[in-house]
This record gives structure tokens, sequence and C-alpha cells, in this order.
């Protein structure tokens, strides 16, 4: 039994406007953008998700799924965004665990591939996800991108 929660924002809609504030404060991107893209998820607008890692009632990891995470090629979707978890917290596998849950929920619905931006590297390698190409995002050097089918 795993001591931390994971769940699906559908699964705990009250806690929208609270992770809307907290994948703001990790990114610096307006809150507005996440709540945007939130209440399209809930109301069923997409099945583009918005996974959490709960300790209690304590956002402690997170990742969304979007249309397009700000890069050149706009065929290459949806793209897992906003992968986060707090310091203290890591090295337990709770990213891994969220992209599982994230590319198993999408497949789910018939949605595969699933793409990432990133500049690390060997970390999502671990859990499946497999380099694809560089691509020019907003950042003036470009970056790697994933994919995971």
């Amino acid at each position: 039994m795993d001591k931390y929660k994971y769940i699906t924002l559908r699964e705990r809609p009250e806690l929208k406007d609270t992770a809307a504030k907290w994948f703001c404060e990790k990114w610096n991107v307006p809150v507005t953008a996440y709540l945007e893209c939130m209440e399209d998820y809930l109301s069923g607008n997409t099945e583009y998700g918005w996974y959490l890692c709960l300790d209690g009632d304590q956002i402690i990891g997170g990742l969304g799924v979007i249309q397009n995470d700000f890069h050149e090629r706009k065929d290459l979707f949806p793209n897992v965004c906003a992968v986060y978890t707090e310091s203290e917290y890591r090295k337990q596998g709770i990213a891994g665990k969220l992209l599982d849950l994230a590319v198993e929920d999408l497949r789910s619905k018939g949605i595969s591939p699933v793409y990432l931006v990133t500049d690390h590297i060997g970390f999502y390698e671990r859990y499946g996800w497999e380099f694809f190409c560089m691509i020019q995002g907003s950042d003036p050097e470009p970056s790697r991108m994933y994919v995971h089918s």
C-alpha cells in the first residue's frame, strides 16, 4: 500500500483552485492558464487530464496533459506538462507513478502516443519514455521531446 494517494482531478474536483495555484507557484505560468485547462477537463471538453499525488490533503506532486506544451510541432500531441514533485518528496518514484497514471488513463480512452518536452536526460527513460527528437520550444535552445506509446 502506497503511503501517498494518486488521483485525477476529476476524483477531487474541489482541489481545482488549490492545484492551479500550486502549479502556478512551481512553473510561473499564470494561474488562469491552469484553471482554463482544468475546467476543460472537469467539464468533459477534453480527456487531457490533471494528475496529483497527495500526502493527506497536501499536494506533493503533479502533472498535467495539454494539447501543446509551447513548442513548434503542433502535430505532436497531447503533451505531458508541469511535472513537479516537492523537493522533500523526491527520489520516491512519485513522478514516475504520476507519469504511469497519466499514460494509462489516456490509453484507456484511446489516446496514444503521448509526448513531453524536457531538458532532462535519463529521468523519463526509466518510466518507458523514448527520446523522439529535438524540438524548438519557448527557450532559445532546443529541448528534447520524448514519446510514450
